[in-house]
């Protein structure tokens, strides 16, 4: 495309834009409005799979060794841990700091302690945590199976349950922001047809002096991608703002939340592509009808 044709698209289409005032508005509106409400939720999802993944990294398998097990025994079992698939930590703590640390914890009851220095009951242990959640209970009952371990245990129902919560709510984010995203679709693209009905001889009269499809259609695109920007852009500002509050009052509360470098860029590409596809998407699907008429 020449550039003298593409800058006759652009000044059409900036004309096209401001010509139809409050259709124009109408339509940035209409994407503002819904873009802010999918804005909202894909922050919620965001930050709900923070927790969720927050939560889960605090899953802890708890291994007790027997109390015959060596030194030696022990090096091997910290290296076979580590080698094992989906284990993100291993903590050795020995028995004497197992004891120390229930004195500490229970100071107020000092005679329950007396003696247990020279004939310490406490196992030795380890403590690992997972990188898949989901993998707790199969690595559990692996280790379980080696012949220097005593006892493993992990809350296997609170993990269980905890997979499941932290599921349901990604699905049903999920489908909330898919939801929103094809309303979002459906009036936008009803609205522009509504501007482009509007403007239904402008286009009858180019078909009749000749011009291509493609040339008729660009102006409209073009039209379509302003009104998806624009109508992206107000509520990203809005959000951004609104965000940088809500990130401030709960570092005062001492709440976890993603940081505002964390949510910005996939906050500009979700709502920026959104819009911007949705506008193109609505003026192909509005003029299409009128090019085949």
């Amino acid at each position: 495309m020449k550039l003298r044709t593409l800058r006759r698209h652009l000044r059409d289409a900036f004309r096209s834009f401001l010509r139809n005032g409050w259709m124009s508005f109408a339509s940035v509106a209409t994407v503002a409005i819904t873009l802010f409400l999918v804005g909202v939720f894909i922050l919620a999802a965001l930050n709900i799979d923070h927790l969720a993944r927050q939560t889960e990294s605090q899953v802890e398998i708890s291994i007790y060794l027997k109390m015959d097990t060596s030194q030696d025994e022990i090096r091997k079992i910290e290296a076979d841990l580590n080698n094992l698939p989906h284990v993100h930590s291993v903590r050795f703590v020995p028995r004497e700091e197992g004891l120390a640390w229930l004195k500490e914890t229970y100071a107020d009851e000092a005679d329950l302690f007396v003696g247990l220095d020279e004939d310490n009951p406490l196992p030795d242990a380890f403590f690992i945590k997972t990188d898949e959640p989901a993998r707790t209970a199969e690595l559990a009952q692996t280790i379980q199976s080696w012949p220097q371990v005593e006892t493993v245990r992990y809350a296997q129902e609170e993990v269980a349950k905890l997979l499941e919560i932290t599921t349901v709510i990604r699905q049903i984010m999920l489908v909330v922001v898919i939801g929103l995203a094809l309303t979002a679709t459906f009036l936008i693209s009803n609205t522009i047809k509504l501007t482009i009905v509007s403007r239904r001889e402008e286009v009858e009269v180019m078909r009749l002096v000749g011009a291509s499809k493609w040339y008729i259609r660009m102006p409209y695109f073009i039209e379509g991608a302003l009104i998806g920007l624009l109508g992206a852009g107000i509520p990203l500002l809005l959000l951004v703002y609104l965000y940088q509050q809500y990130v401030e009052n709960t570092e005062i509360l001492s709440m976890s939340v993603l940081s505002m470098q964390s949510v910005t860029v996939p906050l500009i590409v979700a709502l920026f592509g959104i819009g911007l596809l949705i506008g193109i998407w609505g003026s192909l699907s509005s003029i299409r009808k009128f090019l085949r008429t």
